[in-house]
């Protein structure tokens, strides 16, 4: 699957305002949908790029021989994940902001996975 159908897959996630794939190497979105004037999906890309590049940097101090699946931000009306793709060589991750009211968190994450399998870069 291309990125224009991942991020189409993504908006159909129940309680889904806006996704974005996103290169955290520089911090460019590579494809965004949905967002709008309250949630600018060029701007919360960079910024989550700072929060992908701190918590890497926190497992490398820890010396954890792990790998980040997922990072969940909680707000009291959205959620947002950032799930990092496993792909070689590439530095990416799917962005997904959730209606807290309408979202099933379970199910979105599972839905990102799977989406995250599909996806051909």
């Amino acid at each position: 699957m291309n990125i224009e159908t991942a991020l189409k897959n993504a908006m159909a996630i129940e309680g889904a305002l806006g996704a974005a794939l996103v290169d955290y190497g520089s911090g460019m979105a590579l494809g965004t949908i949905g967002g709008g004037r309250e949630l600018d999906l060029e701007v919360a890309a960079a910024g989550n790029t700072e929060v992908v590049r701190a918590k890497l940097r926190t497992l490398a101090s820890l010396q954890l021989d792990d790998e980040i699946e997922d990072i969940l931000i909680t707000l009291k009306s959205q959620y947002h994940i950032i799930r990092l793709l496993s792909t070689p060589g590439g530095q990416l991750f799917l962005y997904l902001v959730l209606d807290r009211e309408r979202a099933n968190l379970a199910l979105a994450r599972f839905s990102l996975r799977r989406i995250e399998g599909e996806i051909a870069l």
